[in-house]
């Protein structure tokens, strides 16, 4: 009888030694949608950015066979108004196993999210910002918003960006939102979910958005809304009349070596060829992508 270790590769697939599709690594960024500015009764909280996930450079890629993926591009949250106060939570972005959680909505206290917002003045003494990273992964996907601290101010907590937390109000200035990552999965460095600007406050000036497409504190105005398609904070709105700035819609992009093909729907999305050959797929709203050979 012949031994096994002589048979072909055929052969050995029918003792059940080989199963499975073929897969391939492949690169991600996956960004949620960031949450809106509140409108506050003194200065509003500045939103959290969206949760930022991503493989690229260097990280575990997804291993995935040749099939159709659907994606989920994750909208920002609405500004707060009048009434409700409170900026509205992003909306999660999704690719494969990879879920990125929306950034969180200011607040007092601050929500929880990919990011979390900053804290809305409401009278009370170092009330806590929204804890970033939640639900937690590895690496994190979004940091703490600010803070607001009622001996020091007015002023509104900037909402937590993708690389650094929002900071707390200094006096009745706004706190800035944190920084947002920067990344050149799609070839060009890009930086995104920067989180929102607190508001200024009887007289005070707005915190800055982070880096990253957040939106600026309103300085008795109305909060900047974050970029589209970055993930970022909307900022706080100014004595209540205000609202506050609405979150920017989140993004996908995907890269895969070069023998592999994309497509993309709706038509809206984009297909792209990176430099050394690689191929990108750009997400800007919800839809399919198909990988193929």
């Amino acid at each position: 009888m012949p031994l096994l270790s002589t048979r072909g590769a055929s052969s050995a697939k029918g003792f059940g030694l080989t199963s499975g599709k073929k897969t391939f690594g492949i690169d991600y960024l996956v960004v949620a949608g960031g949450g809106g500015g509140a409108a506050g009764n003194g200065g509003g909280g500045g939103g959290g950015a969206g949760g930022y996930r991503t493989s690229f450079p260097g990280g575990t890629k997804l291993q995935l066979s040749l099939d159709t993926y659907p994606i989920t591009v994750g909208g920002g949250g609405a500004g707060g108004s009048p009434s409700p106060n409170n900026g509205g939570q992003g909306i999660p972005s999704i690719f494969s196993s990879i879920t990125s959680a929306g950034g969180g909505g200011g607040a007092a206290p601050g929500t929880p999210g990919g990011s979390g917002s900053g804290c809305t003045f409401d009278g009370g003494t170092n009330v806590p910002g929204g804890t970033g990273n939640t639900p937690p992964v590895s690496p994190p996907q979004g940091n703490d918003g600010g803070q607001h601290s009622f001996p020091r101010g007015f002023g509104g907590g900037g909402g937590g960006g993708a690389s650094t937390a929002g900071s707390p109000n200094p006096g009745n200035n706004g706190g800035p939102g944190g920084n947002g990552s920067d990344n050149s999965i799609n070839a060009t460095p890009t930086t995104r979910a920067g989180g929102g600007g607190g508001a200024g406050a009887q007289g005070g000036s707005g915190g800055s958005g982070g880096p990253g497409g957040g939106g600026n504190g309103g300085t008795a105005t109305t909060g900047g809304s974050g970029s589209t398609n970055t993930g970022s904070g909307g900022g706080g709105g100014s004595d209540e009349i205000r609202a506050g700035g609405a979150g920017g819609s989140g993004i996908v992009i995907v890269r895969a070596p070069s023998l592999l093909s994309f497509s993309v729907s709706p038509g809206t999305n984009s297909t792209s060829t990176a430099p050394n050959g690689d191929k990108i797929a750009t997400f800007t709203v919800s839809g399919n992508l198909t990988i193929s050979e």
